[in-house]
């Protein structure tokens, strides 16, 4: 929704920029420098501005030009450090209203992105520029925009955080030019005056890699107002978060760090400031201090887990007490059954030996009955038979034991000879299958070689077959006259073939036509209904064609316009004779070929 009240110089500056074309907009936008320039600072009027200036999507614009290449763009480095002052100035103290989350989650964190990448680019063309002249104008665009950049996060402290965590503003940091790099020291030392806080915020990969590229300048570059500004950054940081000076002085990544401060040169103009540092970083009381609450620290920690710890088994105790009565419960379960059975075993052990007392008492009781009852010259007969049978019994339950105990030694033997047999049948059978694919598919090897028994056998057969089947003689001058008919005839048969095809060809073509007319007769309207157009579209191209249509014409009307009587000896198939002079009388008003009457 557009403000009412809008000033007409912003009215008039987005009409321009709204009709002019692309390449003229940057130039237009730099009028709104002007407007800003001439509103009073603070006032109710300037946020009015600002709100109307982003009402109409200038702002916008001015992100759309920064985004462009700089070889694109007329004015060049200057239209883009000028347009980066003004998007600064306008996005500082503007009150978006109903837009603001739009304003505050994507615009500006667009703005500032746009503002690295524009100071990446300035930092790439001053790399490589040969002329001093032409380094300095770039320094000084570079400047501009670190200006620009920082005039914004001052207004919004939120971006910092996002500025800090750029791989862009890394890329920055880490140059080697000592003008470019004193530069964007000098934007993070500024930053973190305004809220030092944000640098904990940030990921610790992109925290240590900011902390390195500080330290690195401080002791590898030979610049003193590098290492100066980088002195007053560690020392600013060492002094406000506690936690990047306990990073210092105990992470392995910077051990040895104040051994190194030491050896720097302290007749400088940083020297107080690196006294600190060094100080800071080597107290021996605080050392002290640090250590114990660590220690206090470690022991609360240990003491809360031995308490978790010892909460957790008596949580688990009543159940580890109900698992060892099962277990104990179930033990004494199983040793009574073992108990019984083994009881039942035994009784089991007595009441056969007692079948087989009883068995043998009652044996020998038959056995004496038998003798009482036998003739006392037959008992030995008997006895014989009895020990006979004996024998029989014993030698048969032997041999059945000895086959079973055989069949048992044997039975792995027969189980591995059958599993052979089995895999011997799998083989086989793959074997003929692999036989009879090659078989089926290998090519053509070539005849075997012939032995010269074979050749003079073979030579005799066609001999015989020549022979018994002469061939008749023909001479080389009926051979060609006989080759001379075959080719005229073949000649003959194409030559047909093609007249025939196009006959065939010229036959579909009048089918076709004759079907588009037949169809185009079906649709026409009735003679009511008829435009005067509408007969155009039946005229034909062949004059035998309309003669002869006419004559049909003619012959119909007459069949129709006739006396009874005169029907009488007609059929309804015969053809009426239309004399010549009628037909050409009447052709003499027809359309006949897309022609006209003369």
């Amino acid at each position: 929704m557009k403000p009412t009240g809008t000033d007409p110089r912003i009215l008039s500056l987005a009409a321009e920029v709204a009709k002019s074309p692309e390449q003229n907009v940057p130039v237009i936008l730099l009028k709104l420098k002007e407007i800003i320039n001439n509103t009073p600072l603070g006032s109710s009027e300037l946020k009015k501005v600002k709100q109307d200036i982003y009402c109409y999507d200038l702002i916008q614009y001015c992100l759309l030009v920064l985004s462009q290449d700089c070889s694109r763009i007329q004015g060049g480095w200057t239209t883009i450090s000028q347009l980066t002052q003004i998007l600064s100035h306008c996005c500082v103290g503007l009150e978006p209203g109903e837009d603001g989350e739009e304003f505050y989650k994507e615009l500006l964190p667009s703005a500032a992105e746009n503002f690295l990448v524009l100071g990446r680019r300035l930092q790439t063309c001053f790399i490589n520029a040969a002329k001093g002249e032409e380094k300095d104008k770039l320094l000084h665009f570079f400047q501009i925009v670190t200006d620009s950049l920082f005039w914004l996060l001052g207004g919004h402290i939120q971006l910092i955080q996002n500025v800090l965590q750029s791989d862009h503003f890394l890329h920055l940091l880490q140059t080697d030019n000592v003008q470019i790099g004193a530069t964007v020291m000098t934007l993070l030392q500024n930053i973190l005056q305004i809220n030092s806080g944000d640098l904990l915020k940030i990921e610790g990969k992109t925290l240590h890699s900011i902390l390195d590229e500080i330290l690195f300048k401080l002791l590898s570059t030979p610049s003193p107002v590098i290492r100066s500004i980088a002195t007053k950054l560690l020392l600013v940081l060492a002094e406000s978060h506690q936690e990047i000076l306990i990073l210092l002085r105990l992470s392995a990544c910077y051990k040895g760090l104040t051994s190194l401060l030491n050896k720097q040169e302290t007749m400088t103009e940083f020297s107080r400031e690196l006294r600190q540092l060094v100080g800071l970083l080597t107290p021996k009381i605080q050392q002290e201090v640090e250590e114990q609450k660590l220690h206090k620290a470690a022991c609360l920690i240990q003491a809360y887990w031995k308490g978790f710890q010892t909460r957790k088994r008596l949580k688990k105790l009543p159940s580890a007490v109900i698992a060892l009565q099962r277990s104990f419960r179930s033990k004494r379960t199983k040793t009574l059954l073992e108990l019984n059975r083994q009881k039942e075993e035994e009784d089991l052990r007595l009441r056969l030996q007692l079948q087989r007392q009883r068995a043998m008492r009652l044996s020998r009781e038959s056995r004496l009955s038998m003798l009482e009852i036998v003739h006392p010259g037959q008992v030995e007969k008997y006895n014989r038979e009895m020990e006979e049978k004996s024998a029989l019994t014993i030698q048969k339950h032997w041999r059945g034991y000895r086959e079973r105990k055989n069949f048992q030694q044997q039975k792995p033997s027969l189980t591995e000879y059958k599993a052979a047999v089995i895999l011997q049948r799998a083989v086989l059978k793959f074997l003929a299958k692999c036989r009879k694919k090659n078989e089926l598919f290998a090519s053509w090897h070539g005849l075997q070689e012939l032995t010269d028994a074979r050749r003079v056998e073979l030579k005799q057969q066609v001999d015989d077959y020549v022979r018994r089947h002469p061939g008749s003689q023909m001479s080389d001058v009926a051979s060609r006259e006989l080759h001379a008919q075959a080719q005229e005839r073949l000649q003959h048969y194409f030559m047909g073939r093609a007249i025939e095809e196009r006959a065939q060809q010229h036959r579909e073509a009048l089918m076709a036509q004759i079907s588009t007319n037949i169809e185009q007769l079906m649709k026409a309207p009735s003679l009511k209904d008829a435009e005067e157009k509408e007969p155009e579209h039946f005229l034909s191209r062949s004059r035998p064609v309309a003669a002869k249509a006419k004559q049909a014409h003619l012959t119909t009307l007459k069949h129709i316009q006739a006396p009874w009587w005169k029907k009488l000896g007609e059929e309804p198939g015969d053809e009426i004779d239309v004399p010549k002079d009628e037909l050409s009388i009447e052709l003499g008003t027809l359309f006949i070929g897309g022609t006209k009457p003369p």
